[in-house]
């Protein structure tokens, strides 16, 4: 504990990282108090937020924090956004045009950046329509007849959308970690206390062995989880002796640690946020026989048919961001370059197989364990547990707070470290995340 207190004030005598904490915390607050304003000509008695906590809105309320459901003017949260940048990640393997962008470096990423925005404003809009639509025969939407009221409350919801994306940047640049998942972790945390209120009050006294027992597994899929994202295959990197000046350098063993999960959380968040698309469009055409059973599937989150197809997804994007973020053939010439090669592999296009076939085999086991964590919450519903409860029971949730709190721990841990502190680990380094080779 008082190592703890310790680190507290290390981290709190460090003007730079105390400025960025704080900078972080206020932008959090604004978004968790922008989640309660509602939008215009909303009559706040007729709002049923019950409506809004099952099936495939009620993993939508709980990644937006409850905005959701209360029919904020932050309704739409940071969703779209992440649908677009799914979109411009394909369009760059697909389409010419923005494959030569990524090449040209920050020019090129600027303007796939900006068209990103506006495919975000696009997608916000259309959405927008069916987010309005949902609500529309609950009587909530007073002016619904409208078409002045109906049109503000889309140029509304298009603009928190926006205003989530500009708190994002804006803590990532100046605050600490990736704003935009942070921004989703937040809004998953809020609702983990009401969740815990709600099992304990379903099991009450008479279950307390069970509850027990509950929040001992809860516990161990946790550990799970952070073993699996922490987990590394180390390469070893043998660099050649060379003699500078007077003095003998290199000739020394190192590692290249390889993520099993190099792709971190985003292959969560992009086949999620594909998973509601068929739902909201489903939600225009409710006569629609084929629709409609497309609309069950895509609705129930605990359903088997759900899972499964998720699970596809996770494991195709995990292996899609792992190839756009991690490059076998400039590794192995970074290590060719420094005098660096891989004892009884020989330096360049050898090296380069070398790093990608151990890639592939460490990704795909990582990829099935991220798609079987994700069903966790159908086996906790299917066990009796309540669902506000088992969204966190692992599952996207778990998994997107688990990866948003290790790179926040990173952010710090480096600042740390820089300054000659111990870091937040025992060990003074956040296994798997701070160590590297230079190449």
């Amino acid at each position: 504990m008082k190592r703890f207190i310790q680190t507290i004030q290390n981290i709190f005598s460090i003007e730079e990282l105390r400025n960025r904490i704080l900078l972080t915390l206020g932008l959090l607050l604004v978004f968790r108090l922008g989640s309660f304003i509602l939008l215009p000509g909303i009559d706040p008695a007729r709002i049923d937020s019950e409506a809004s906590k099952t099936g495939l809105l009620g993993l939508i309320n709980t990644f937006s924090g409850g905005a959701f459901s209360n029919v904020s003017v932050l309704g739409l949260g940071i969703m779209p956004y992440i649908t677009a940048s799914i979109v411009l990640q394909l369009l760059t393997f697909a389409v010419p045009y923005y494959q030569k962008l990524q090449k040209e470096g920050d020019s090129g990423r600027k303007k796939i950046n900006n068209h990103t925005r506006w495919l975000t404003v696009a997608i916000a809009s259309a959405q927008s329509v069916g987010y309005l639509a949902t609500y529309a025969n609950d009587k909530i939407l007073s002016g619904m007849d409208t078409p002045a009221m109906f049109f503000t409350r889309i140029i509304t919801l298009v603009a928190g959308t926006m205003f989530c994306l500009w708190l994002g940047e804006k803590i990532t640049d100046k605050g600490i970690g990736n704003g935009v998942s942070m921004l989703i972790m937040i809004g998953i945390i809020s609702r983990l206390p009401q969740a815990f209120l709600i099992e304990v009050g379903d099991k009450g006294a008479k279950q307390s062995i069970l509850l027990i027992l509950e929040f001992l597994a809860f516990f161990f899929v946790i550990l799970g989880v952070v073993a699996l994202t922490q987990a590394v295959r180390k390469i070893p990197v043998q660099y050649a002796k060379q003699i500078i000046g007077n003095q003998t350098v290199g000739g020394q063993r190192q590692y290249l640690p390889l993520k099993v999960i190099g792709a971190g959380v985003m292959p969560i968040i992009f086949a999620q946020s594909l998973m509601f698309i068929p739902g909201l469009i489903s939600s225009f055409f409710r006569e629609s026989e084929i629709l409609g059973t497309v609309s069950n599937v895509f609705n129930n989150p605990m359903s088997w048919q759900y899972n499964t197809i998720l699970g596809l997804l996770i494991i195709i994007f995990t292996f899609f961001y792992t190839a756009i973020s991690i490059n076998p053939r400039q590794i192995a010439d970074d290590m060719k370059r420094n005098g660096g090669f891989i004892p009884g592999v020989k330096p360049g296009e050898q090296t380069s197989e070398y790093i990608d076939n151990i890639l592939s085999r460490i990704t795909l086991p990582g990829a099935i364990c991220l798609a079987l964590i994700a069903g966790f919450p159908a086996i906790a519903k299917a066990a009796g547990i309540q669902d506000d409860f088992a969204y966190f029971f692992g599952g996207t949730s778990l998994l997107i707070m688990v990866g948003v709190i290790l790179d926040t721990l990173q952010q710090i841990e480096s600042y740390l470290l820089m300054r000659h502190y111990d870091g937040m680990m025992k060990t003074g380094k956040v296994r798997g995340r701070t160590q590297s080779v230079s190449v």
